[in-house]
């Protein structure tokens, strides 16, 4: 590519981004179980009153925090994969697919099937802590292998069998978990970006973005890893130090997102190949924006298409984002060969 154009096809992405979040941010508004005319939304909106009180308390208190929350979450869990596969020097890095997102369903699911009568009034902090524990647990497994396995693919597959090891546990804490806790398991299980309320929005938004903050500091030694890491140490890169916070800030990024929104998949595998393939690009100056920015659309996007039937009800997020995602990867599986934005 022309290195002229480069800046006009990067502001063009950003712009169309940008764009989609805030066309799939208002259908969020929009739709509902709740047939709601776009004039009383839009007058919640401006700070009024809807025809009906009831109508002012959907979308103030139900629509507009769970709209914020895809496009937060849909920027955390792209950044994530971008991150993981940028590590890894492997496309089809993720956190589902490394086994990030399983350890911390496996940490929720101990923290609410073993010990969800005892958890009182500390039950939404001790969630996000086993979430947070999970992934953690899973990343230091894969480090420690890391420095075993100099193969990628072979870590990838070490990552997946340490995914069947977490399910498998997860089995097990259903198999002997009360029938109401493997209820709300499964409920959460299915994902929903509906959980966060309007008063735990400023945390989570607060988290999201401070972690989006700190990867943004990450570039330079992101963009050393693509040349290799001969390339990265002789360059002045602490290898071992950089993956280890990167694989940390990571899984802190799924962390926050599967505590309150449940392990939801593909958007951080399909994402930042969404973004490469527009920005035709591997440089993570332009390209860790864009990912956010088009992670944010496909949050929102999935949120709209999971509330679209009305009436219905809500289709769960994890039945969405297969849909979008898998054309996708077999996309870029079947055009691998011509594909060269990896290097």
């Amino acid at each position: 590519m022309n290195t002229d154009s480069r800046p006009r096809r990067a502001t063009a992405v950003y712009v169309l981004a940008a764009l989609a979040c805030i066309l799939t941010f208002a259908g969020c508004l929009a739709c509902g179980t709740v047939d709601i005319p776009v004039s009383d939304v839009w007058n919640v909106l401006a700070g009024g009153e809807a025809s009906k009180p009831s109508w002012t308390y959907i979308v103030a208190q139900t629509r507009v925090p769970a709209a914020f929350t895809a496009l937060l979450a849909g920027a955390a869990l792209a950044v994530s994969g971008l991150l993981l596969q940028t590590t890894f020097d492997n496309p089809l890095a993720g956190p589902s697919i490394l086994g990030i997102s399983t350890g911390s369903s496996l940490g929720v699911a101990i923290v609410m099937l073993a010990l969800g009568s005892t958890l009182g009034v500390w039950g939404h902090a001790a969630v996000l802590a086993g979430a947070l524990a999970g992934a953690l647990a899973v990343m230091a497994v894969l480090l420690s292998l890391s420095t075993l396995l100099r193969s990628a693919t072979m870590l990838l597959i070490a990552g997946i069998l340490i995914g069947y090891l977490a399910s498998s546990a997860i089995s097990l804490l259903n198999f002997f978990a009360t029938r109401e806790g493997v209820h709300a398991y499964v409920i959460w299980g299915m994902g929903s970006f509906g959980g966060v309320t309007n008063d735990v929005l400023p945390l989570f938004a607060l988290l999201v973005i401070l972690l989006i903050a700190v990867a943004c500091a990450y570039v330079k030694p992101l963009n050393a890893l693509l040349l290799g890491t001969r390339y990265a140490e002789s360059a002045g890169v602490n290898i071992k130090a950089t993956r280890n916070g990167i694989l940390l800030l990571s899984g802190a990024l799924t962390a926050v997102v599967t505590a309150w929104c449940g392990p939801i998949g593909f958007i951080g595998l399909v994402v930042p190949h969404v973004a490469r393939l527009a920005l035709q690009t591997s440089n993570h100056r332009t390209l860790l924006p864009a990912t956010a920015l088009c992670g944010a659309a496909t949050g929102a996007l999935c949120q709209w298409l999971s509330v679209a039937p009305g009436a219905r009800g809500i289709i769960p997020v994890n039945a969405i984002t297969p849909l979008v995602g898998v054309p996708i990867i077999i996309y870029i599986i079947v055009r691998r060969r011509s594909i060269f934005y990896f290097n």
